[in-house]
């Protein structure tokens, strides 16, 4: 028996999916969640996989969303409305087994989910594709207000303005540049100038995503 939670913020989409597994022996549904938060604070025993969503509606970033189930020894299968190449190679750098469409059939899923339940990796030919071409250079982790401070400075804000828009005082904005500059040092990419952190900001994708 495989167990299974769904991280979605479509209520319909979440009905859907209880009813249809109560009907697949092989998959035991142990709950659905509007936020990763939400999941990995929910008492009793965690599912072996989640589902999910790319996009939530708590604005929280997709890669920092799959490293946390992978922290906590949760395989993780993303879905998405549409065909998000790029990110789809970021959520499966972070450690995602799996990314499907939401086009695909429910046995397409279900298969899926037994795939991933075992290790076994799942995504597109698109996304197979991009991943054994993907050059682009290692990106640091970075703490929530580390990058929004960054995106926002980046951008071409003042220090001062970035900070009131991450809701922290300038001087600790400041100690964020600088950790961040820090960490991009240490992976051998030199970051020093604002126009520095412009340039991660653009290699990175890290305006992408929506911010937490």
């Amino acid at each position: 028996m495989i167990t299974v939670s769904f991280v979605d913020d479509d209520q319909m989409l979440l009905d859907g999916l209880a009813a249809w597994l109560s009907s697949v022996p092989d998959l035991r549904l142990l709950g659905t969640m509007r936020t990763v938060e939400e999941l990995l604070a929910a008492p009793g025993a965690r599912p072996r996989v989640v589902v999910l969503d790319l996009l939530l509606a708590d604005r929280s970033d997709p890669v920092e969303n799959v490293r946390r189930l992978v922290a906590a020894d949760i395989q993780v299968l993303v879905a998405s409305v549409v065909p998000h190449v790029e990110h789809g190679v970021d959520v499966v750098r972070a450690g995602a087994l799996g990314y499907l469409t939401k086009d695909h059939a429910l046995d397409v899923l279900a298969d899926a989910i037994r795939q991933v339940a075992t290790g076994e990796t799942v995504y597109s030919t698109e996304l197979a594709y991009s991943w054994s071409r993907d050059t682009r250079p290692e990106r640091p982790r970075l703490a929530a207000q580390e990058r929004a401070v960054l995106v926002a400075y980046a951008s071409g804000m003042t220090l001062t303005a970035a900070a009131r828009r991450a809701g922290v005082q300038p001087a600790t904005a400041k100690k964020y540049l600088a950790k961040v500059k820090e960490k991009y040092r240490e992976l051998g990419r030199a970051t020093y100038t604002k126009l520095d952190l412009a340039n991660r900001v653009r290699e990175d994708g890290l305006a992408r995503y929506p911010q937490s």
